[in-house]
């Protein structure tokens, strides 16, 4: 039995979704769980690394966990958002899909530069998002050192990508498999 054995188990699996040979890992029903919810920001709290200025979270999921986070830590939140949803000035990324390209961005103005930054997602699969994030991130002057995710999926190798653009990566959970 492994430490984070009680938040794996609120975890649903749903077979074949969106397509077959998929196994998607359905977070939702620990979000419905009022303590193993906390019990998740609580223990990646923990496993934050130094002072955080801010916790940036990818669109969508990962607002949650990074607005919930920045709370015990003590920080802002940066969104990083889908292009064309944010008003103002933004900087944007390009980053690969399957079939395709797609684009992340930030305000111009939302971090100062050498603001520390924690990048936080629900779960980690291939790491394209991830990665485009980094890459935003550093663009606009912050500095990303770590990433936290409440899933990994090593098999995608996304975790592991990160990790060769010397970034710390934690995750609470792992499931084999994509």
């Amino acid at each position: 039995m492994s430490a984070n054995d009680d938040l794996k188990a609120l975890i649903r699996t749903i077979p074949d979704f969106p397509k077959p040979g998929i196994q998607f890992r359905d977070i939702t029903t620990l979000l419905l769980d009022p303590k193993g919810f906390a019990q998740t920001i609580e223990r990646m709290a923990a496993a934050t690394r130094g002072t955080v200025d801010l916790v940036a979270g990818i669109e969508a999921r990962g607002f949650l966990f990074a607005a919930a986070l920045a709370l015990p830590l003590k920080a802002g939140v940066l969104l990083i958002r889908k292009d064309g949803k944010l008003p103002g000035a933004t900087i944007a990324e390009d980053y690969a899909l399957e079939y395709g390209q797609d684009r992340i961005a930030i305000h111009e103005d939302a971090l100062v530069p050498g603001a520390r930054v924690l990048l936080v997602d629900d779960l980690i699969a291939t790491g394209g998002t991830a990665r485009a994030a980094v890459r935003l991130i550093r663009k606009a002057g912050g500095v990303v050192e770590q990433a936290q995710f409440l899933v990994d999926l090593p098999d995608l190798g996304g975790a592991d990508a990160l990790r060769k653009e010397d970034i710390a990566v934690d995750a609470l959970l792992s499931f084999p498999g994509h």
